[in-house]
């Protein structure tokens, strides 16, 4: 199977990527099939250079994208479809949450008797307050 995906040139400390596609087995630094595009994110405003008609060409021949070149071929308007798993908002979320759930520390009696029976397991072990075990 075919995947676009990007491989990181550039010098120590100074990423920059290319667009490629290749074998999804292939280790993305070794030869790529085509070049299809730079990407640099270290500069103002990012700079993205895509061979637009060869992306879409593989594309139509089965090609896949992993997820961040997904992500910017959706910001260049190359694709429209949202990939991936969806995810509820954040106040879909919220809302869902226990919100009254009493926590282990607000009860103070469960508390007390677990520092206390920690207590006494660290005296018997140190031999604090005249425990004779060592």
């Amino acid at each position: 199977m075919l995947v676009i995906r990007l491989t990181r040139i550039g010098k120590k400390k100074q990423p920059e990527y290319r667009f490629i596609i290749s074998e999804k087995t292939k280790d993305p630094w070794g030869k790529a099939l085509e070049i299809l595009g730079n990407y640099n994110p270290r500069s103002t405003p990012v700079t993205v250079t895509l061979k637009k008609d060869r992306i879409e060409y593989w594309i139509s021949k089965g090609a896949q994208c992993s997820d961040t070149v997904w992500n910017i071929l959706m910001d260049q308007g190359l694709v429209r479809a949202r990939r991936g798993k969806s995810f509820p908002s954040p106040s879909a979320a919220r809302k869902s949450w226990p919100r009254n759930k009493p926590k282990y520390s607000q009860n103070p009696t469960i508390r007390w008797d677990f520092c206390a029976v920690k207590a006494l397991t660290f005296s018997h072990f140190c031999g604090i307050n005249g425990c004779s075990l060592k």
